[in-house]
């Protein structure tokens, strides 16, 4: 098996000069957002043109939509948010917070991140309650699996990823070891296949946890986002583009 990437896909530069790019998202809406954590700004690349949409980010981090379109943001300075559609700014968890790192929506209308200096997984139920789901030396990078059955954890402190299955009220069985990667940031394709930001770039592992393959990056990468078939890779100066076989999971 090999990596499901495009024909002759090549690794396009699309924006550069950041401090510490993370969390890309991509919008149905036809546009690309990520963070530049040192610089606490928030970013949107269109048609090729980046502008930035909002300015002391409080460090945002990870970024991802809810059903409405709206974004909820991984906020490091220590509270998770929702931007509402006429831009106000609802703060969704922030109690005991002490850096919000990714973040993840289910299809259920629940909200999962990682809290790395503390070593916490969290889910914010359709209620609004915030819970503790896992404890990890250093929880990172989250993403569900297509059928929303099992959640990916990725810790950055000791390794490994772990997969944990999901029970019906939103809580999360034990994990089991999936990949011995130090991983940053990762995402999953409608195959199932987990696409992690590891060391020497983009590794890509099946469902069952045979490697693909790796996609080669000039930097560490940090994290990833898919558009259909398009891959954007953030390293902590560049953002990147490859075109791959396989479309990204969606869960908004």
């Amino acid at each position: 098996m090999a990596l499901p990437l495009a024909p002759n896909a090549e690794l396009k530069q699309i924006a550069t000069g950041f401090a510490l790019a993370e969390g890309p998202v991509y919008s149905r809406r036809g546009y690309l957002l990520f963070t530049d954590i040192r610089n606490q700004k928030i970013h949107k690349w269109e048609n090729g043109k980046l502008t930035t949409i909002r300015e002391n980010s409080n460090k945002a981090n990870g970024l991802t939509f809810d059903h409405q379109g709206r974004l909820l943001t991984a906020e490091g300075g220590g509270r998770v948010t929702r931007t509402e559609k006429n831009g106000a700014i609802t703060v969704l968890a922030d109690k005991d917070l002490k850096g919000p790192n990714d973040i993840v929506y289910s299809i259920d209308g629940s909200i999962y991140f990682t809290d790395l200096p503390a070593g916490k997984v969290y889910q914010i139920t359709r209620t609004g309650q915030v819970r503790v789901v896992a404890e990890t030396a250093g929880p990172n990078g989250i993403a569900l699996s297509p059928n929303q059955q099992h959640l990916y954890i990725a810790d950055y402190r000791t390794g490994p990823v772990t997969v944990h299955e999901i029970e019906p009220d939103g809580r999360l069985k034990p994990g089991k070891p999936f990949a011995p990667l130090t991983v940053d940031g990762l995402k999953t394709d409608e195959s199932g296949n987990v696409w992690m930001a590891a060391p020497e770039g983009i590794t890509v592992h099946t469902s069952n946890g045979e490697p693909l393959g790796t996609i080669k990056t000039p930097e560490r990468p940090t994290n990833l986002a898919f558009s259909g078939a398009a891959l954007y890779i953030t390293t902590p100066t560049t953002v990147h583009q490859i075109q791959t076989k396989v479309s990204g999971t969606r869960t908004f």
